[in-house]
C-alpha cells in the first residue's frame, strides 16, 4: 500500500504544479518556484520566532506569507524598477534568502531550522504518515488530504477563472481595455502559485517541485499551440512521470524524487525531438521532404 500513497502523491503534485507552471512558461515566469524555494526561508524563521515550535501549520503560514510577498517584490522591482523579470527574480530570492540566513544566525542559531529540515519534505516519508479520516470509510495520510485538497482549488480556478487567465496571459493590453484585472489576475496566479510550492515543498521535496513546475508545462508546450491541451498534456506528462520515476526508483534502489525528476527530463527530451509541431528531428524530416 505504500506505494500508492507514494505515487498518488506524486501525481497530485504534479497536477497542481503542472496546471500552474503553463501559465508560468507562457508568462515567462518560469523560475518563479525556484525563487520561492529561497525566498521563504525569513517566513519559516519569524514563523519559529512568534510560534515557538517547529509544526507544520506555523511553518506552512510563515513560509506561504513570504512566497507572496516574494511574487510582490518581483512585480514591483519588473514594472515599477524597470528591471527584466529574471534580475528581478534574481534579486528578490538572493535577498531575501540571506536576510532568513542573519534571522537564523542572530536567533535561531542553536535550533537545527532551515528549509531542509523543515520544509523541503521527501516523497517517500509519506508512506509513514498516519491515515487519517475526514470521509467515513475513506482513510489517507494527511499529505494526500492537502495535496488532494489544493488540486482541486487549482483546478477550480483554472475552470471558473479561464477568460481571465487566458485573456492577461496573452493579451494584457487587450484584457485591461474591456475591463479585466491584470493586476488582480496576476497576485491571483502568484498565491496559487505560492501556496502551491509550499505545501508541495513539504511533501515532496524543492528539487521536484521546481522540476514539476517547469517540465510538465515545457514537454507541453513544445507538443501544442492550444492552451486547453497544454494543460491536460501537462497534467498527464507529471501523473506518467510519478508512476515511471517510482518504478524506475525501486529498480535502481534510488532517490524517488530525483527518479521521477529524471522521467520527467526524459519525456522533455523525448518531446524536443520528435514533437509533431516543434521536434528537431521531425523539422529536419519535413525539411528534407520538401527537398525531395
Amino acid at each position: 500500500m505504500s506505494d500508492f500513497w507514494i505515487i498518488l502523491t506524486g501525481c497530485l503534485a504534479a497536477v497542481s504544479c503542472g496546471l500552474l507552471g503553463c501559465f508560468l512558461i507562457l508568462r515567462q515566469m518560469a523560475m518563479i518556484g525556484d525563487a520561492i524555494s529561497h525566498a521563504v526561508l525569513p517566513g519559516i524563521v519569524i514563523a519559529f520566532l512568534f510560534s515557538g515550535s517547529l509544526d507544520s501549520v506555523p511553518m506552512l503560514i510563515g513560509a506561504s506569507t513570504f512566497g507572496i510577498i516574494t511574487t510582490y517584490l518581483i512585480e514591483t522591482f519588473n514594472k515599477k524598477g524597470g528591471l527584466q523579470k529574471d534580475a528581478s527574480i534574481g534579486i528578490t530570492f538572493t535577498w531575501l534568502f540571506a536576510v532568513g540566513v542573519i534571522l537564523i544566525s542572530l536567533y535561531a542559531d542553536d535550533v537545527h531550522i532551515d528549509q531542509d529540515c523543515v520544509l523541503f519534505g521527501e516523497i517517500a516519508y509519506v508512506a509513514l504518515e498516519p491515515l487519517t479520516s475526514f470521509f467515513p470509510g475513506i482513510s489517507a495520510p494527511s499529505t494526500v488530504w492537502v495535496l488532494g485538497a489544493v488540486m482541486l482549488l487549482i483546478i477550480a480556478m483554472i475552470i471558473i477563472g479561464y477568460k481571465g487567465l487566458f485573456l492577461t496571459t496573452f493579451d494584457p493590453s487587450f484584457a485591461a481595455t474591456i475591463g479585466v484585472s491584470t493586476v488582480v489576475w496576476h497576485y491571483l496566479l502568484m498565491s496559487a502559485v505560492s501556496v502551491t510550492t509550499v505545501v508541495s515543498f513539504e511533501s515532496v521535496g524543492a528539487i521536484l517541485v521546481v522540476a514539476l513546475l517547469i517540465a510538465p508545462a515545457a514537454t507541453a508546450y513544445l507538443i501544442t499551440d492550444k492552451l486547453p491541451k497544454m494543460l491536460v498534456i501537462a497534467a498527464l506528462v507529471g501523473v506518467i512521470s510519478s508512476f515511471g520515476g517510482y518504478y524506475l526508483a525501486v529498480w535502481l534502489d534510488a532517490s524517488v524524487a530525483a527518479a521521477i525528476a529524471t522521467v520527467l527530463g526524459i519525456e522533455f527530451t523525448l518531446a524536443f525531438l520528435f514533437s509533431p509541431q516543434n521536434g528537431i528531428i521531425v523539422k529536419r524530416f519535413r525539411v528534407k521532404t520538401k527537398r525531395t
